[in-house]
């Protein structure tokens, strides 16, 4: 079926991902006084950026692809879609998405999205991918910036909640992205792809991914200690980066380096899901005499 080759290539599960963490920051940002037409406007024009994203990603790596077990059988290594449709369909979606943000959102959002497609397209995908071990730290700013433009949708400023939002975000994607290139380790050697577990090791990769996420439960931490979101957040901010450590700390030991690292992958997936649904329900304005010192 022709639409579900269209459908396939946007890559939905990311685009899902997202949307979970778009609502975060728009709910965070939003603090219980919701406007509908604005929340959908940011969640389908960043659906449609992501999408365009996605498209353009897969055109980009269709060599790697071929070379990869998990990837072989995408729509244009198999030929369903030629290249040509494919990079049609991808502009045509980013026109529609930024046209969305453009037309019901405001600048500051928009200009995030822009700067996310950037990064993923071309300084992720047609540069640092192939040629830097430092490809999954750039890439990570992509990914983070799905919450910062909810919340900037709702707020039209990037202030101290927008920063650690992007912190938090950025953090987390880097052992999530790890725990991937570990499991799937021969297929991105196989495609000649430096990601930390081939350039340098999976022990050294290990370490880096306890490192990181003690940053992110840090900044996690950040969001309640600045004033913006409440005590249940905190608690369960602890909770998920106690588990999520304990899993990356049980890595040293573990027989099976794969089997660990899914569940590091599969966990982070909660992890970040379950703050998304936090600092969407449980919020809080910044104290007036903290905003005023702040600024």
């Amino acid at each position: 079926m022709k639409f579900k080759r269209y459908l396939l290539i946007t890559k939905p599960g990311i685009i899902f991902g997202n949307l979970i963490s778009v609502a975060g920051g728009f709910f965070l940002a939003s603090k219980g006084s919701i406007d509908p037409w604005l929340l959908l406007a940011t969640a389908l024009g960043l659906s449609l950026v992501i999408a365009s994203g996605c498209v353009l990603n897969n055109c980009i790596d269709r060599d790697i692809d071929q070379r990869m077990e998990r990837t072989r059988n995408r729509v244009l290594v198999t030929g369903a879609i030629s290249l040509k449709a494919a990079l049609a369909h991808g502009v045509l979606l980013g026109v529609l998405g930024f046209g969305t943000l453009f037309l019901w959102t405001n600048t500051l959002a928009l200009a995030f999205a822009a700067i996310g497609f950037f990064i993923y397209v071309v300084l992720y995908s047609l540069w640092l991918k192939r040629a830097s071990v430092y490809g999954t730290l750039v890439g990570s700013l992509s990914g983070a910036v799905p919450p910062v433009v909810g919340y900037c949708a709702v707020s039209n400023s990037f202030d101290a909640g927008a920063a650690i939002l992007l912190l938090i975000f950025s953090l987390w994607q880097m052992p999530h992205s790890y725990a991937i290139a570990i499991f799937r380790l021969n297929d991105y050697r196989a495609a000649n792809i430096p990601v930390l577990p081939v350039a340098r090791g999976i022990e050294a990769t290990k370490r880096h991914i306890v490192l990181y996420i003690l940053a992110f439960a840090a900044a996690a931490l950040m969001l309640t200690v600045a004033g913006f979101a409440g005590y249940g957040y905190l608690v369960m901010a602890l909770l998920v980066s106690a588990y999520w450590l304990f899993i990356a700390v049980s890595g040293y030991g573990a027989v099976d380096d794969r089997l660990w690292a899914r569940k590091l992958f599969a966990f982070s997936i909660v992890a970040i899901s379950t703050l998304s649904v936090m600092m969407s329900i449980d919020f809080r304005g910044l104290p007036e005499h903290l905003l005023a010192a702040a600024f």
